[in-house]
């Protein structure tokens, strides 16, 4: 495996000189209490509403098993706009749209 940003002689990088950088620049761009594993759950969610699988997610977050993916970085969706409607008309409101194959958002 290569490294993505590697040293100078294209080695890995130290951790310590990693997380010294990522704290000057954190700090230049005022971005208090942003950590790199913030990073990590963006990019798992980016790919998870881009409809990439669980498993493909888990893979490029390098974790053994799926649960950890689905547990720590995917978030529940409470609801879609279809079953949003179809549950608003429990209640009397008509549910006026038909079922969409794919929602964007959803």
């Amino acid at each position: 495996m290569e490294a993505v940003f590697p040293d100078s002689l294209g080695n890995w990088r130290d951790p310590s000189n990693v997380r010294r950088v990522w704290r000057e620049v954190r700090d230049e761009l005022e971005l208090e209490g942003f950590v790199s594993h913030t990073l990590r759950k963006t990019v798992a969610s980016f790919l998870d509403d881009a409809g990439v699988s669980t498993r493909k997610i888990s893979d490029q977050l390098g974790h053994a098993k799926v649960s950890m993916t689905q547990d720590r970085y995917l978030g529940r969706r409470l609801t879609d706009r279809w079953t949003a409607k179809v549950l608003e008309g429990l209640f009397g409101v008509p549910a006026d749209e038909k079922s969409p194959k794919s929602v964007p958002g959803s």
